[in-house]
């Protein structure tokens, strides 16, 4: 298969209500049952056409392409008041150049901040779900 056919997986760091609220949402949208169980942590990509990943790469989509205003509306000082043990790791899949595109967005912001990247990716994906990061 190429790379065309695959969706790569990649890690993001969440605090558990944000993570609890993607959770729902990647049900909501492709009915998987627990994320945290979905993806083999040990594979690199993931085959297209898994309701699972195509569902988290249109949420990786939409993160790209509204990541400025999301950016603006992300409670970073919320998420960086998370326990730093507290960040829960889950897996997303997505297109490889949207995984490279998301991920030099949320190293901009961890710069832009001063900030880590558990904190990056709690604060924009706590903005596009709706949730706090610390309820």
């Amino acid at each position: 298969m190429t790379a065309e056919d695959r969706f790569k997986l990649f890690g993001v760091y969440l605090s558990r209500p944000v993570y609890e609220a993607l959770d729902d949402y990647v049900y909501e949208e492709a009915g998987v049952v627990d994320l945290s169980d979905y993806f083999d942590e040990t594979a690199s990509s993931v085959p297209t056409g898994d309701p699972g990943a195509e569902a988290t790469d249109e949420l990786v989509s939409d993160l790209v392409a509204e990541f400025a205003t999301l950016y603006d509306a992300a409670d970073f000082e919320a998420a960086t008041a998370v326990d730093p043990n507290g960040f829960v790791l889950t897996h997303l899949a997505a297109k490889p150049t949207r995984v490279a595109a998301l991920r030099e967005r949320f190293e901009a912001a961890t710069t832009i901040q001063e900030t880590d990247l558990r904190t990056a990716h709690t604060a924009i994906l706590a903005a596009f779900l709706s949730v706090d990061p610390l309820e």
